[in-house]
């Protein structure tokens, strides 16, 4: 059984052990695995704790809402209008303006536009001397020239045309930005004429992902061989007067080293921010609920009160369903694409940001082999439902971790790969243990099936944990039970007869032991040998073995109501340590128990014949059982055991005990081997006398071989020093 256990266990280890690799090897070989599940998971924790929202947001939005169509007309606008939006927005003294929005084509709906086209179908158009003021391209041209404005573009790879030299140049230090920055073919990009006038210039393009949400936007990226900021950073710049940028490497002086290079952090002016390798940063939203927003038409009304947008960065956006620049986001699943500029922005100025950090892969796979070791642990050697407990233990903490190092460091540690290596390892392992757990509870049943009781049989089998085998010590109550004279009484009877003899003896006998928790060691011939407390746990053991004594002699009772020829029996008990286990060789062996307290039951057994008894029990079990109807029967000292022991016979039950007639019996016979053992062989005669008058059926074979002692001692006195104690001479 032991060796089964083991066999169990390494088999459950080596697949637990190799399914906990595989995963490692996944995690390691391949990171982006678990980017779903991740994503999802980040994504809440932001909706349950968003960033905290600015009192006084840096940005604010003006908006080519609904009702500024409404009032203006369709989209596209003339520039003109879009020249009174920047000139009203300069003149309310805004830090920069940022359009979320590319002016790649020139306006045709300028008036000098209008007249070429009529011209181009013959008509006769003439246009006053100052004709150029009627170019709106040329007006928002001029307007871009007055502002800290920075137009926008998209990065694209839908085409191969190359966007214009970036407005503000790039220091790096380390290896070349340009090796691990996202790359685009080409750009939608703005008019030459507006794109050279204008202070800055920024791409707004956001990063595709596999389920279109918003989560990061890279904060550099590369078109043919030049580097473009985005136009968050690009706007930065300009309010804060900054020339240009600078971008750490993970590789730059001081910044350690080791892996493949990347970017960790882009500079502009004072303000600092960490990124991902890839130059991207992970958009931490707050919902800017205190960000003022002034829809378009608003902003060119000539009485509008601007003053809430002095001194902020002003991004101009759309939020018009069918101008198609709606997007999701981890915290709304439709958000004009402008504000995530915003979000953005302001961000980076509150320097509010969630940490990926570098050694965290590290950690995290350290973390997965250590949980996942502890899982195939103890799921090779516990119950399924320990190994269950420990898995939605393991799995509630990494998720506890995750999440308090979000809410309280703002660091992204992602849960996913160890709980779905977790995950793989108990859906391996827990079929493999169960069938295992059923294999060993249908080996326990059918091994100990013929010993136990069926719901001990169950027991043991739900616990077999409690099952010690190949040599446990433990304390025993052990009986042996034979029929009397049985090889007179199965003189002349064929073997069928005496086969059917010996069953309808042992079959309601075996009843009665299981019947009261014992456990069936073995038959010899006509003989039963029991016991108590192994392999499981049995409470007042001694007392269950002495009442079962009692009921196997109502068992034989019974039987002798259809009997001709009554059937005796004698039953012998003792309690004490021994050691039980599978005992016999390597090829054949079972359940026993061995020592010198069952060697002291076989012999006990064998002196209810000398004694005349029915149940003879040692004073070992006696010294455990209170209640019964017991009387003392000797004190002998058997076969093969230097040690005597009082013997007890075994009467009755508790009624039995508590009985006048029993109480008058037993402090009669207790006087009586008071004498006998203080050497009053006169006085002890006629004690016993008395005791043999009153014709109790139990104890007359008893009362008789002291008769018959009494008269051998008053013959032969013994000599000085008689200590009472009977040696027996047989076993």
């Amino acid at each position: 059984m032991r060796a089964g256990r083991r066999k169990s266990h390494l088999v459950t280890a080596s697949v637990g052990g190799a399914a906990l690799l595989l995963c490692l090897a996944t995690l390691r070989s391949f990171p982006a695995a678990t980017d779903i599940v991740s994503d999802s998971l980040f994504d809440a924790y932001q909706r349950i704790q968003p960033r905290p929202d600015t009192e006084q947001p840096p940005v604010a939005v003006v908006d080519i809402d609904e009702a500024s169509i409404a009032s203006l007309g369709q989209w596209p606008w003339s520039r003109d209008v879009i020249a009174r939006m920047v000139d009203r927005l300069t003149a309310a003294g805004v830090a920069a303006i940022g359009f979320d929005i590319v002016f790649s084509e020139p306006d045709r709906l300028s008036l000098e536009a209008a007249a070429e086209n009529l011209r181009k179908r013959g008509a006769r158009v003439d246009l006053p001397l100052d004709a150029a003021s009627l170019d709106s391209d040329a007006a928002l041209a001029e307007s871009l020239s007055r502002a800290p404005a920075a137009v926008g573009l998209a990065l694209t790879n839908e085409n191969g045309e190359l966007p214009p030299q970036a407005k503000a140049g790039f220091a790096y230090g380390g290896h070349d930005p340009r090796t691990y920055l996202p790359h685009f073919r080409g750009a939608v990009r703005n008019l030459d004429g507006l794109h050279a006038v204008a202070p800055g210039a920024g791409f707004f393009s956001f990063e595709n992902s596999r389920d279109h949400i918003i989560r990061t936007m890279p904060l550099a990226a590369v078109s043919g061989d030049r580097l473009y900021p985005a136009l968050a950073m690009e706007t930065l710049r300009l309010a804060l007067g900054a020339p240009g940028f600078q971008i750490r490497s993970n590789d730059a002086s001081g910044d350690g080293g080791g892996g493949s290079p990347g970017m960790s952090a882009m500079r502009v002016g004072e303000l600092t921010v960490p990124t991902a390798p890839d130059g991207s940063m992970r958009v931490y939203f707050s919902g800017l609920a205190r960000m003022p927003v002034v829809g378009a038409a608003t902003l060119l009304e000539a009485n509008s009160d601007l003053s809430m947008l002095e001194g902020r960065i002003v991004l101009i956006g759309t939020s018009a369903v069918g101008l198609r620049d709606i997007v999701a986001t981890p915290v709304s699943l439709s958000m004009p694409g402008v504000n995530i500029h915003a979000e953005i922005v302001d961000q980076i100025v509150a320097g509010i940001f969630l940490k990926e950090p570098d050694w965290a892969p590290g950690a995290i796979l350290i973390a997965t082999l250590l949980m996942g070791g502890v899982l195939v642990w103890v799921a090779s050697r516990c119950a399924a439902q320990t190994s269950a407990l420990l898995f939605a233990g393991l799995v509630s903490l990494c998720f506890a971790a995750s999440w308090l190092s979000f809410a309280r460091a703002r660091t992204l540690l992602d849960p996913t790969g160890t709980v779905m290596t977790m995950l793989v390892i108990f859906l391996a392992l827990t079929p493999l243990r169960l069938a295992l757990e059923n294999r060993e509870k249908r080996f326990v049943k059918n091994a100990f099936g013929r010993y136990l009781a069926p719901a001990l049989v169950e027991r043991l089998a739900q616990e077999p944990e409690a099952l010690e085998l190949g040599g446990e010590t433990r304390r025993l109550t052990v009986l042996f039970s034979d029929i009397r004279g049985f090889t007179s009484l199965s003189e002349g009877m064929d073997p069928q007869a005496l086969t059917g003899l010996i069953n309808d003896v042992l079959t309601p006998l075996t009843d009665v032991l299981l019947t009261h928790e014992a456990t069936i060691d073995k038959y010899i011939g006509d003989a039963i040998m029991a016991f108590w407390n192994a392999p499981l746990d049995i409470v007042d053991h001694e007392s269950k073995a002495c009442r079962a004594a009692l009921d196997m002699v109502r068992a034989v009772e019974r039987l002798n109501l259809a009997r001709s020829v009554p059937i005796r029996v004698g039953i012998g008990l003792n309690s004490g340590a021994a050691c039980v286990g599978n005992l016999g060789s390597a090829h054949r062996f079972s359940y026993s128990a061995l020592g010198d307290s069952v060697n002291l039951a076989s012999r006990i057994e064998s002196l209810t014949k000398f004694y005349g008894v029915t149940i003879a029990v040692s004073e070992f079990t006696r010294q455990a059982v209170a209640d019964l109807a017991f009387l003392e029967a000797d004190f002998v000292r058997v076969k093969g055991r230097a040690a005597p022991v009082r013997l007890y016979t075994l009467l009755g039950d508790e009624v039995m005990a508590q009985s006048e007639d029993f109480v008058a019996v037993k402090r009669r016979h207790d006087a009586f081997l008071d004498l006998y053992r203080a050497g009053d062989f006169r006085a002890a005669g006629e004690a016993l006398a008395t005791l043999r008058a009153m014709e109790i059926a139990e104890l007359s074979g008893l009362y008789a071989l002291y008769a018959e002692r009494l008269a051998e001692l008053a013959a032969n006195p013994p000599e000085a020093g008689w200590d009472g104690v009977f040696v027996a001479q047989g076993k």
